[in-house]
């Protein structure tokens, strides 16, 4: 009850912050705690959509703006930069509607894109295009999951606080293994 009540109160929030910085990991738990009847599928969706939507725009016009300062503060990101904007020069619409689905790209991509001159109008809807298709996709393959996973552990309602810890620790690790990694090659 408790889960349910912090959730209710704090749970969308989350997942647009979530959604805003990084994405994949917030989203799935979101849409395995849609499964779970513990936030609706269509509002995770929608809130992942805006989140991601809003996060890219933002590091689009800073990729325009300020592009290879950002870049230059950090040698990794210096190195994505430069590999993302080859990607955009040679499939610019491309790139734009699928780069949150390539690992490692998320933030860098925006930037790069940004930073290539690429039209601002039509980022703001092919990255619209292909936020709601990120949003959709994977929200609904992690509801799907869970479906699954039920389906092979039976009553799931056992043991939901040990996957729904075994997801944060997944996702916590992931974080710090790409924080970790940042910081050698920093």
């Amino acid at each position: 009850m408790m889960l349910q009540q912090f959730l209710q109160d704090f749970g969308y929030f989350a997942l647009f912050l979530g959604t805003f910085f990084e994405g994949e990991t917030i989203l799935v738990l979101a849409g395995f705690l849609a499964f779970r009847g513990y936030m609706q599928l269509e509002y995770v969706i929608a809130v992942a959509f805006f989140g991601s939507y809003a996060g890219d725009q933002l590091w689009y016009f800073l990729g325009r703006r300020h592009g290879r300062k950002l870049l230059a503060r950090k040698p990794r990101w210096q190195k994505m930069g430069d590999k993302a904007l080859e990607h955009v020069r040679k499939h610019p619409d491309l790139w734009v509607l699928s780069f949150r689905f390539v690992y490692g790209l998320r933030t860098v991509m925006p930037v790069a894109i940004g930073l290539s001159g690429y039209p601002p109008a039509r980022y703001l809807l092919l990255n619209g295009i292909g936020a709601i298709v990120w949003a959709t996709v994977l929200g609904s393959a992690a509801f799907y999951f869970g479906s699954v996973l039920e389906g092979v552990l039976g009553n799931i309602k056992k043991y939901e606080l040990m996957v729904l810890g075994g997801l944060v620790v997944i996702g916590l690790l992931f974080w710090l293994r790409r924080r970790f990694k940042a910081s050698k090659t920093d």
